[in-house]
């Protein structure tokens, strides 16, 4: 996964907090059937990023977007297309993990708390976080879906329908070794290196905040790559892990059981 640009609303590239932090998009994936993954959220404000609803009033993505209280819209297939489906919040509070470091590109992870309850249907469903925050074995397969970007030399163009492709767990051992990410920033315990071999499967530009699923849970947050581009062979996609911490901060922040919402 190259390094994450943040799309703005009219596909614009803008910087993030610190230069070389961008945001994500698929590369290598496929269409999804529409409205197939009804947990997923699209993030418009100052950046375009994706999320989850673990909530109906809350979804989780990451901290580097910058959304200034803009809106999600739930249940899109199509960006473009009005669709009898979709559901646009406006967001209440961003509210980013306490120790996030951009410079360290550590804790990459917030909360968005909506101005009213999503509607659940079948087209807008609530995603269950992992009961624990286990760690990914290598060579675990997941998936990443999102609105981004589908080629990463194709600045300006998003994918207007929801794409998603399969990548598999790449150790930290490796993944901080001179050919991958050199310890700069070191991958450490809260973060998850995925990609494919040759590079050809990844997220890329507008797919960040996205969640990362293994074995049909959520396990991560899509967060960020590496500066030369996406779907490059030494440049696999760093996931924000959900670990315990995170998952107890999540349960402080908003309360409530998140196995059993329904």
């Amino acid at each position: 996964m190259g390094v994450f640009f943040t799309l703005s609303t009219s596909a614009t590239i803008i910087l993030l907090i610190i230069p070389g932090d961008l945001c994500v998009d698929i590369v290598g994936g496929r269409e999804v059937t529409p409205h197939s993954r009804p947990f997923m959220a699209m993030l418009r404000g100052k950046n375009f990023c994706g999320g989850a609803l673990i909530k109906p009033n809350w979804v989780l993505t990451a901290a580097h977007c910058i959304l200034k209280r803009g809106e999600v819209i739930l249940g899109a297939h199509s960006q473009t297309k009005r669709e009898k489906e979709k559901q646009v919040i406006k967001i209440a509070k961003e509210i980013r993990h306490p120790d996030y470091c951009p410079g360290e590109k550590e804790h990459d992870i917030m909360l968005l708390k909506l101005k009213k309850r999503a509607k659940i249907n079948n087209a807008v469903k609530v995603i269950p976080l992992p009961t624990s925050g286990d760690d990914l074995k290598p060579g675990t397969t997941c998936r990443v879906a999102g609105w981004g970007q589908t080629e990463y030399y194709m600045k300006k163009h998003l994918s207007d329908t929801l794409r998603e492709v399969n990548i598999t767990v790449i150790s930290r051992k490796i993944c901080n070794d001179k050919k991958h990410y050199n310890n700069n920033p070191r991958i450490t315990n809260n973060m998850i290196c995925a990609g494919s071999k040759g590079g050809i499967a990844d997220s890329c530009q507008g797919d960040s905040g996205g969640p990362l699923i293994c074995n049909n849970v959520m396990k991560g947050i899509t967060s960020f790559g590496k500066p030369e581009g996406c779907g490059i062979p030494d440049g696999p996609g760093v996931y924000t892990l959900i670990t315990n911490q995170y998952l107890q901060w999540i349960r402080k922040t908003i309360g409530g059981d998140l196995q059993n919402e329904f």
